[in-house]
């Protein structure tokens, strides 16, 4: 009598390409969260973008309203025809700088410490690495940005007080406040991709910010109708006017044109980053 033998076994069945592949970018965006808030950086980086924020929002719109009966009538009638953006961008003047600082370093400073070799390792194919590192990171700043933004209003609207009369419920307001948050995400997204793509901490914080508070003042010089355009499309000049409630009469944009031509140099440069990605030695 011989004894039945058991068959080969049947190996378990892949899991679906698809399910396997929506599985694989969750974890890798989990472990993107998790390199970035186990980073003490971020977390400084982003108390100074609260502090900074509301801090300038009081200062400088307190100023304005002390100096309110020295203020010059066109400067008045420019606060007037739109105090949300003033508020707005009394706050975002500085604090913006932190956003670009901690988006060159989520990835630059992985070039520095090695921690780049580790994480292309676990992802050969690379790309998702980026994907999922910069979907992270526009999130955190999204939702940080908006409730910055909120808080900004509501100090400013209270400084203005009887100056300046201005709620939520005005036109283009409630778009411009939430604008806000949605300016500071793309920033981030713009500085991660110069970090991916220049891979040192200090040469990626000098090109944002190069591209941020200099190059604006820099197109003004340019004469006639060249300066205004070259201006006008810059990508931080561009993607500001979100946050504003009105267009101005010497804009070239409306908001929503605005924050087009921001996503676009942004994703130009995600696109510049991916291809050196995978071009490039870590």
């Amino acid at each position: 009598m011989t004894a039945a033998t058991a068959g080969p076994a049947t190996p378990p069945a892949p899991p679906a390409p698809a399910a396997s592949r929506g599985k694989g970018f969750g974890r890798l965006m989990l472990a993107e969260w998790t390199k970035i808030r186990s980073v003490r950086s971020t977390f400084w980086s982003l108390i100074l973008l609260v502090v900074l924020d509301l801090g300038f929002t009081a200062l400088f719109v307190g100023l304005t309203v002390g100096q309110w009966d020295k203020t010059d009538e066109a400067d008045r009638a420019t606060i007037l025809a739109d105090p949300t953006s003033m508020i707005l961008g009394s706050g975002f003047f500085l604090s913006q700088l932190t956003v670009c600082v901690l988006g060159v370093l989520v990835i630059a400073s992985e070039y520095s410490t090695g921690m780049i070799r580790a994480s292309l390792l676990a992802v050969p194919g690379r790309l998702p690495m980026l994907w999922a590192k910069s979907a992270v990171f526009a999130l955190v700043v999204l939702v940080l940005g908006v409730a910055v933004s909120f808080a900004s209003f509501f100090i400013g609207a209270a400084f203005l007080g009887d100056k300046v009369s201005v709620s939520l419920g005005d036109p283009g307001v409630l778009r411009a406040v939430i604008g806000g948050g949605l300016y500071l995400a793309m920033l981030g997204l713009f500085a991660l991709a110069v970090g991916a793509i220049v891979r040192h901490p200090a040469g990626g914080i000098t090109g944002v910010i190069g591209f941020v508070l200099v190059l604006a003042p820099l197109a003004q010089l340019l004469p006639g109708s060249i300066g205004d355009h070259v201006h006008a499309y810059l990508p931080s000049e561009a993607g500001h006017l979100i946050a504003q409630a009105h267009q101005g009469k010497d804009d070239l944009l409306t908001p929503w044109q605005g924050y087009g031509v921001f996503a676009l140099w942004t994703a130009l440069l995600l696109a510049a980053a991916a291809v050196l990605l995978k071009r490039r030695d870590a």
